[in-house]
């Protein structure tokens, strides 16, 4: 059968981040995507200029829909915005058994803050029992457990190891935020992985978050065990980042390129 991933997420109009990185990536790891989108952003490369969600009402239809004929192996959640929706969609998708990757998208490039601060601890009390893998950037971690940001591996390891207490089987501490020459994502969990790449000095870096976080869900879809859909992801994402250039799409912060191992290259 096709593996088949869902992302539960907002839409991106710009195309970089969002439901439109989630389907790209999906399609890029050789998997079908479904989505059930939870908000609409007009926003591009520079900018987030206005934000509504979509009633719970309508994304529980959705859910509904998409759950009653596909055959799902794996979900991606994203952005959420409101704390209705994440205890909506906590107690619609407890129980399926099935592998989840939590993405808590909570700020996006350019600045602007994507989920209401209420909404925060209910992302904490209700979804992160159920995640297989969440995947928060240094700044999300933070925010997530009222710290400062890891400035450090042991401090990046400390707070994985607090978010891996409030109940996800796995957490990915991104290391994208920090400083130095070397990126390095701490994947915490029955064992610990690091993932370490050299820093691309690129501006074109719009929906990594999204767009990793997919494509370990098509890993899982897949089959693969968490530390193998992570490495798989690791490396697809470092290539996409490094072609990102090549696309020069919009005068802001770019998008990587999810299809680099498809397109020609100039």
């Amino acid at each position: 059968m096709t593996a088949i991933a869902l992302t539960i997420a907002g839409s991106d109009s710009g195309g970089g981040a969002g439901i439109q990185a989630d389907l790209k990536s999906f399609a890029a790891m050789g998997v079908y995507g479904a989505s059930v989108i939870t908000a609409i952003t007009a926003q591009n490369t520079r900018t987030v200029t206005a934000v509504m969600a979509l009633p719970v009402a309508l994304v529980e239809a959705q859910l509904e829909a998409v759950f009653d004929d596909l055959a799902i192996r794996a979900v991606k959640i994203g952005m959420l915005g409101t704390p209705e929706l994440v205890v909506t969609l906590a107690g619609a998708l407890r129980g399926r058994g099935l592998p989840l990757v939590v993405d808590p998208v909570m700020v996006a490039k350019s600045g602007d803050r994507l989920l209401a601060a209420e909404a925060v601890a209910a992302l904490r009390d209700h979804l992160l029992p159920l995640a297989t893998v969440l995947t928060p950037n240094l700044p999300e971690a933070a925010d997530l457990l009222g710290l400062a940001p890891a400035n450090d591996r042991a401090a990046q390891e400390a707070q994985g190891r607090q978010l891996l207490a409030l109940g996800p089987e796995w957490v990915l501490m991104k290391g994208g935020h920090a400083s130095g020459a070397e990126c390095r994502d701490l994947l915490i969990g029955p064992q610990a992985h690091d993932f370490t790449a050299k820093r691309q000095e690129t501006r074109n870096t719009h929906g990594t978050g999204c767009s990793y976080a997919s494509a370990i869900a098509a890993g899982l879809a897949q089959g693969l065990a968490v530390p193998e859909a992570v490495a798989r992801a690791h490396a697809w994402l470092q290539d996409a980042i490094r072609a990102a250039d090549a696309l020069a799409v919009g005068s802001g912060h770019g998008p990587v390129h999810h299809f680099h191992a498809l397109w020609p290259q100039p």
